[in-house]
């Protein structure tokens, strides 16, 4: 399953029911930072490859997002 949004994949990985993080190439590091760390801090593996359109795109939603996450 796909969760999309920076907010809902915070929670996701602090619940340890993440597997794989996706955050946007074109996402602003400011917003992204404090996600990136709790990855690195839970062993979340993160995918840079995509930018926001084609992560939104992965999750069939319109609007362009930061952060999706792949639950377990």
């Amino acid at each position: 399953m796909l969760v999309a949004g920076l907010k809902q994949s915070k929670k996701t990985v602090e619940a340890n029911e993440a597997k794989l993080a996706y955050v946007a190439n074109d996402a602003d590091e400011n917003i992204v930072k404090s996600f990136l760390q709790i990855c690195k801090k839970t062993n979340v593996e993160v995918n840079r490859d995509l930018d926001m359109k084609e992560l939104a795109k992965l999750c069939k939603i319109e609007v362009p997002t930061a952060v999706v996450v792949v639950t377990i």
